[in-house]
């Protein structure tokens, strides 16, 4: 293992579900790490960090607001390479999607870069969504063939989608402030990010598995695309240590049907009521080892659904959401 003790890199949205796991792993690499938190004093958002092997010694947490710029230059400063994870997910509907949603990722995105820019950043890899690239069964597929895939602003518009939305304003923003300043930043597209949790408060897709698994959440007809929270914190690292990455990284395990998941869901537990669609509504499977050919061929093993599924499941019982 490359140890990088001098090396500083920042980790916007440290103390969330992906960035926990990429602070874990970039201590763990060596690396030296400047991690961002909304309140400094809320210790739901700092001891998990904290307890962290390493910590002590190579782990320095900030306050940091996506819409105060000072405040991301200060956890950016002596990074050479940055890590923009940070960015509203909200499972549920918003009452101010410009303001809780919009706005916070795309000048956040924007204040990032620009204070990446200013402190002379090496590389910034951004974190997005297969939610950027693609929003239903006739387009998902194609993402086999093509990382280029964008969802479409004015669907997301029309339809209230306001998460996938700003995945795709933010993503579109970094790769123009890019290109007109010249910044190297390479982006990674995640699915549905799924495994152990390490902060105390549940995220977004956990609770949406939680919630299968409860029976409360609706089965739809509908392509949906899996991967482990530890994978997302390896293509992260992955895509900035290699300087060949370039552009977009879709990263997921692999693409199926809903009911597909569902059935491996209830295959392994079948104490909970996992709801299923009708056989009318099934419209097939897919399954492809191709769609993240770009991390594999990087060196990175994806862990399989079963896995996966075992540790969010292990996870959400250790954690006391499931009995």
């Amino acid at each position: 293992m490359e140890k990088r003790e001098r090396e500083v890199v920042c980790v916007t949205g440290g103390s969330g579900f992906i960035g926990s796991s990429l602070v874990h792993l970039l201590l763990r690499r060596g690396y030296t790490v400047h991690a961002t938190v909304k309140n400094l004093e809320d210790e739901k958002e700092t001891k998990h960090l904290e307890a962290m092997e390493g910590a002590e010694s190579r782990l320095r947490l900030f306050q940091m607001d996506l819409l105060d710029y000072d405040s991301i230059v200060a956890a950016v400063a002596a990074a050479v390479g940055v890590f923009h994870v940070a960015s509203p997910c909200v499972v549920d509907e918003v009452d101010d999607p410009q303001r809780e949603l919009l706005d916070p990722a795309v000048k956040g995105t924007i204040n990032v870069l620009t204070a990446a820019k200013e402190v002379g950043v090496r590389r910034v890899v951004v974190t997005s969504s297969i939610s950027a690239m693609a929003l239903s069964p006739n387009n998902l597929p194609d993402l086999e063939k093509d990382e280029n895939c964008w969802a479409d602003e004015e669907y997301c518009r029309r339809n209230g989608l306001w998460y996938p939305l700003s995945k795709v304003l933010a993503e579109k923003a970094a790769w123009k402030f890019a290109e007109e300043n010249d910044m190297d930043i390479v982006v990674v597209h995640p699915g549905t990010v799924l495994g152990p949790i390490i902060p105390p408060a549940i995220n977004a897709s956990m609770l949406i598995n939680l919630r299968i698994l409860q029976g409360t959440e609706q089965p739809v007809e509908f392509f949906m695309a899996f991967v482990h929270v530890k994978d997302v914190a390896l293509a992260h690292v992955l895509v900035y240590e290699n300087t060949s990455a370039k552009g977009r990284h879709l990263c997921v395990e692999a693409l199926s049907q809903y009911d597909d998941f569902a059935a491996k869901l209830a295959a392994l537990y079948p104490e909970y009521k996992v709801p299923r669609l009708s056989k009318d509504d099934r419209s097939g499977s897919l399954t492809t080892k191709d769609a993240s050919k770009k991390l594999i061929d990087l060196g990175l093993e994806f862990t399989p659904l079963d896995q996966i599924i075992k540790d969010s499941v292990e996870s959400l019982r250790s954690k006391g959401y499931l009995s």
